[in-house]
């Protein structure tokens, strides 16, 4: 598998995380018990000063979340952008990659002590795209010795 595909099934994998995540907080109920539903609404009707803004701590729960989404969806634009230059900037891909792979990592992290399995699963398979990548993505020494320059000895 190119470098090409790999960053577009990531791109995918990316894109299906975010819409699933913006889309679960989006829609989510209260489904266990009334313990819960009292804690949902201490959240959101116990409002603070911080920082110069009255929030409460659901304001900085639901954002938190639908800024993840919007990570994992800018992620998903980045990924599919970054497949066309491959061919011609593939040191600057794998530097990208790899940022990529410790974001995940330490995503995958966070969400093993803060949250559930679900958003591990994405990240670990976007960390293992991503270093496919790393792998895959030819060095400049052979983009220069592919290209028609190299090949004619100019």
């Amino acid at each position: 598998m190119n470098t090409v595909i790999l960053l577009r099934v990531a791109a995918i994998v990316a894109a299906i995380q975010g819409v699933a995540h913006g889309t679960l907080i989006l829609t989510a109920k209260p489904r266990h018990g009334p313990a819960e539903r009292l804690v949902i609404e201490a959240m959101r009707t116990n409002h603070f000063a911080f920082m110069g803004a009255s929030r409460s701590y659901w304001d900085f729960y639901f954002g938190y979340a639908m800024m993840g989404a919007l990570t994992c969806l800018v992620e998903a634009v980045l990924f599919w952008q970054l497949s066309r230059f491959t061919a011609t900037s593939s040191d600057a891909v794998r530097a990208v990659a790899g940022v990529f792979i410790l974001f995940n990592v330490g995503h995958a992290l966070l969400a093993t002590k803060f949250f559930i399995l679900t958003p591990i699963v994405f990240d670990v398979a976007l960390a293992l795209l991503l270093g496919a990548v790393m792998v895959k993505a030819p060095t400049t020494a052979q983009l220069n010795r592919s290209s028609p320059q190299w090949q004619q000895g100019l």
